[in-house]
């Protein structure tokens, strides 16, 4: 009787540990969900905000002086999106494949003529606002800013 008792209990240590591991592995993968529904969203605002500009501006070509105006809210919207995403970054809520595509999609953006008056116009008028995405621009966007706190490269 006495190793009949040993066995099942040795049985319902198992199924106790193999339920522990199920749960673990459910609030990973709940996590993981969550994050990716987060990313998709701001991912989503910023398609929104895209079919906004111009797409002069987003292939590349300079935009006459009244059409950089009236694009201007847009394009500073762009940016405050840009720095929301590096400060999410620095506080660990994307993941390092999202954060990969957007510091990919903001450095090339930055860099197109539009986005780039904008910036400049922006940081000049303003030097105190953005400091995320200064900080990232200022770095050529070479370093993790969720690594920022102790100086690690990306």
């Amino acid at each position: 009787m006495s190793s009949l008792t040993d066995w099942i209990t040795a049985l319902a240590s198992v199924v106790s540990a193999g339920g522990v591991v199920f749960a673990v592995w459910q609030l990973r993968l709940t996590k993981q969900i969550h994050q990716k529904q987060f990313e998709d969203g701001l991912a989503k605002e910023y398609r929104e905000l895209a079919s906004r500009i111009p797409t002069k501006a987003l292939l590349g070509s300079g935009l006459s002086p009244a059409a950089f105006d009236r694009s201007f809210d847009e394009l500073f919207r762009y940016v405050d999106l840009s720095n929301e995403q590096v400060a999410l970054r620095m506080r660990g809520r994307v993941s390092d494949e999202t954060w990969s595509n957007w510091c990919d999609g903001i450095k090339f953006n930055l860099s197109l003529p539009a986005f780039r008056k904008a910036w400049e116009e922006i940081r000049r008028t303003n030097p105190q606002q953005f400091l995320e995405l200064q900080r990232a621009a200022d770095d050529q966007f070479a370093s993790d800013p969720q690594q920022w706190a102790n100086g690690a490269k990306r």
